[in-house]
């Protein structure tokens, strides 16, 4: 190693202990009552320079003021749901049941001239897929079809595990998805919810689904915020980027 390198790395090395030697608070905790929630101690342990801040996870109750709400009622959580979505650039329909669904479904794909929509067995997908005009291609286990046939799939039809209000967020695991390239490939991803899958927080979401797959969680979960996109170059948003460039939900059920 060079002496001009050696030089070089013996600086930054002397400005990061020099850094450290500066307490810091912890992140997002902004006053003494928020600390002492979070069971963050000031105590010097002796020997110790500057005030100890050991690492520890801050409590919910302590990160709550920084999150957004989810709801306090259906009704809350619809409409903050419904917000979110459009905020995201997903497009967002009502349903009033399965049947409006699939002509939904059926009249978008006609307008659009999709040719293929793949999809995977579900309750709620079942009736859509099988009313479409083109032709579907149904996504069973990940081994028992061709992802390069999937990528030419106009559109593709799932369920989800939940709708969170807070984020406009879709959580969808491997059970609801037939694997993780059906939500991921095709251009168009399309996704049937009940209106009951509405639920306030990321928490509530994640909670619902190790209660509904009773602790054995499926291997995939994914949370679906809006079209893929990317503002890497120059900030530039882009959609599509590394996924589908439309997100299409379609809520079925009355109103709460």
């Amino acid at each position: 190693m060079s002496v001009k390198a050696s030089s070089a790395k013996d600086v930054v090395l002397a400005r990061v202990r020099e850094a450290l030697q500066v307490p810091a608070p912890p992140p997002h905790l902004k006053s003494h009552d928020l600390q002492e929630a979070a069971g963050i101690s000031n105590a010097r342990p002796a020997g110790a320079v500057g005030t100890f801040k050991p690492l520890s996870i801050a409590p919910l109750d302590v990160a709550r003021p920084w999150l957004p709400e989810g709801g306090q009622t259906p009704e809350e959580r619809m409409h903050i749901l419904c917000d979110n979505l459009k905020r995201l650039k997903a497009e967002f329909h009502r349903a009033c049941h399965l049947q409006a669904a699939a002509e939904l479904i059926f009249s978008i794909a006609r307008q659009r001239d999709w040719q293929r929509v793949a999809y995977h067995r579900h309750e709620l997908v079942d009736p859509v897929a099988s009313a479409l005009h083109c032709a579907t291609v149904c996504i069973g286990e990940p081994a028992s079809f061709d992802k390069r046939a999937l990528e030419q799939c106009d559109a593709g039809i799932t369920a989800c595990e939940s709708l969170v209000a807070q984020t406009g967020s879709i959580l969808v695991s491997s059970a609801t998805c037939g694997g993780r390239s059906l939500s991921i490939l095709p251009p168009v991803h399309i996704v049937i919810a009940h209106i009951d899958q509405i639920v306030a927080t990321l928490e509530d979401a994640l909670h619902d689904a190790k209660v509904r797959h009773a602790g054995r969680m499926p291997s995939m979960l994914s949370f679906i915020t809006g079209p893929s996109r990317t503002g890497d170059i120059e900030r530039i948003l882009v959609l599509g980027a590394h996924g589908p460039k439309e997100l299409i939900v379609v809520l079925v059920g009355e109103s709460p």
